[in-house]
């Protein structure tokens, strides 16, 4: 007898049971939905980046909305620091005042540069339960590999492991196909 797991959707929370290994959404519904916040979402950063991309790089000084736009601080978090003369800042007058990129950018690092260096993670949902899985002493005796080999490679490949008392757990489909791939 098969044993289902229940999961989480990912747009309403509500629990279900997957039809396939790689099911995140009850329905085709709450997928659409998903779909449909994720792209406005895309749009929205895309409008945020052409609006940066519109500030001159060597403009000394920039306006707040600018400055809440490039390094993605609150509003009040930077007038709180204009505040407290943390950020230096020109008051030119009613409802201009303008602060100094430089130190902005040792305060702050570029939130574009993190967002491009951001690693893509693994989209996969793993089935953790003990009959489904591997212990790291299994895993090092099928393969012939020693135990710092073995958890090095899941840390590589982003395995998801699970650790119940002194055993740490590890997807056997997971571990067969990298090890198969690299045996093989």
């Amino acid at each position: 007898m098969i044993k289902r797991v229940k999961r989480e959707c990912l747009h309403c929370s509500e629990q279900f049971i997957p039809k396939t290994v790689t099911s995140v959404y009850c329905s085709e519904q709450c997928g659409k939905k998903a779909y449909q916040k994720r792209k406005s979402l895309e749009k929205l950063e895309q409008k945020r980046q052409d609006l940066i991309a519109k500030i001159p790089e060597g403009k000394l000084f920039i306006t707040v909305p600018e400055a809440v736009l490039i390094f993605e601080i609150g509003r009040e978090t930077l007038y709180r620091l204009i505040r407290k003369k943390r950020v230096p800042s020109i008051n030119e007058g009613e409802r201009l005042i303008k602060v100094d990129r430089a130190a902005l950018e040792e305060m702050f690092p570029l939130a574009s540069k993190e967002k491009a260096q951001k690693k893509e993670t693994n989209p996969y949902l793993y089935d953790l339960s003990i009959e489904n899985c591997y212990t790291i002493g299994e895993i090092a005796k099928k393969f012939q590999l020693h135990d710092t080999s073995v958890y090095k490679h899941i840390r590589k490949y982003s395995i998801p492991t699970r650790q119940i008392g002194n055993y740490v757990y590890a997807p056997k489909g997971e571990i067969d196909r990298i090890y198969n791939g690299i045996i093989d």
